[in-house]
């Protein structure tokens, strides 16, 4: 850029920080460069000077001054999904409008390609911009063999308020698991703080000792829905963190680990017979803060296919899980 530009802010980013207005527009504007500009009067908000943590209104208009012809806006990048992948992920769009997403996320699928991961959801959000003018954004994340709720933001202003919600802690999420055993006592409340042994890459969390540094809190209430004699039980969870693995660590931890959770499990987590061998736990509701104000979004997923059929082998019938932590105190 080698004139002073005039930019409109958008819809979509309302409410941004205008340092993070730059960082979207301009990514290879530097902060320090950014906070001269601004010092300086050279940046400027609708003709007033403003401050990086200034928050900007759809509307608006940002002066930029000449960036050099090295800093140009930030590309857009089309990425290529297969007709198969992009008809598969639209249909899981549970529910849409203007501002967010929810996907109910096959099992197997991952959320962020990685190490051997080619194929992931993140890969995929191309294919989900149906109206929209940008690819909608990742706001949490699930594991790859989890199945069930998963909310993208459409813009980023959404994305800004979605984030806000979940670092509060203002996200009521309820998974539904099958495990092997009874946990004892039926309802409960596990307080079990998790560290990676091995590195921030290790793919395992383990029970914490006393006087890790590394140590992380991780809070799960439990309710068993129901019961086959002594062999399974239907637990609805409610992370109250979200710890890597943490229900599948906390599960385990009680004595009761997830059917198909052989990390956490071991062999006792395969029961064998007709129940099927994949990890049975799916993230079934989340209710959170609509992004736009004002309102609540509650948003319900159905079971994956392998856990309708073990709910069908084993006679459960999902109505049962409605007042599971009736009368709970968060």
């Amino acid at each position: 850029m080698s004139a002073v530009t005039q930019i409109d802010v958008s819809e979509e980013e309302d409410g941004l920080r205008l340092d993070r207005w730059f960082k979207r527009r301009f990514p290879s504007l530097t902060h320090g460069r950014l906070e001269k500009l601004l010092r300086t009067g050279q940046v400027r908000v609708d003709g007033a000077r403003a401050k990086a943590n200034a928050r900007l209104a759809a509307g608006q208009i940002v002066r930029v001054p000449p960036l050099g012809a090295e800093l140009q806006p930030a590309p857009v990048y089309e990425r290529e999904v297969s007709d198969k992948d992009a008809e598969m992920i639209r249909g899981t769009v549970i529910y849409k409008d203007k501002s967010v997403l929810a996907l109910n996320k096959p099992a197997g699928l991952a959320v962020q390609g990685g190490t051997k991961t080619e194929r992931h959801l993140d890969g995929m959000l191309d294919a989900l911009t149906f109206e929209a003018r940008e690819r909608p954004r990742l706001v949490h994340r699930l594991d790859r063999d989890t199945s069930g709720v998963i909310m993208l933001a459409r813009n980023a202003r959404a994305a800004a308020a979605l984030a806000r919600s979940f670092k509060q802690k203002d996200a009521r999420k309820i998974y539904w698991a099958l495990v092997v055993g009874v946990p004892s006592p039926r309802r409960g409340t596990i307080n079990l703080a998790l560290t990676k042994q091995g590195g921030p890459r290790a793919e395992r969390v383990f029970a914490a000792e006393e006087g890790d540094e590394d140590a992380r809190n991780a809070v799960t209430h439990y309710s068993v829905v129901a019961t086959v004699s002594d062999k399974f039980s239907w637990v609805a969870f409610m992370p109250m963190t979200g710890r890597t693995h943490q229900i599948r660590a906390h599960a385990a931890a009680i004595g009761a680990p997830i059917v198909g959770d052989g990390k956490y499990g071991g062999v006792k987590a395969h029961p064998g017979g007709e129940i099927p061998r994949q990890l049975h736990l799916h993230a079934r509701s989340l209710d959170i803060a609509h992004p736009d104000g004002g309102k609540r979004l509650y948003v319900e997923a159905e079971l994956p296919p392998h856990m309708k059929k073990s709910w069908t082998l084993l006679g459960l019938d999902e109505r049962d899980a409605k007042d599971a932590f009736e009368g709970l105190e968060i």
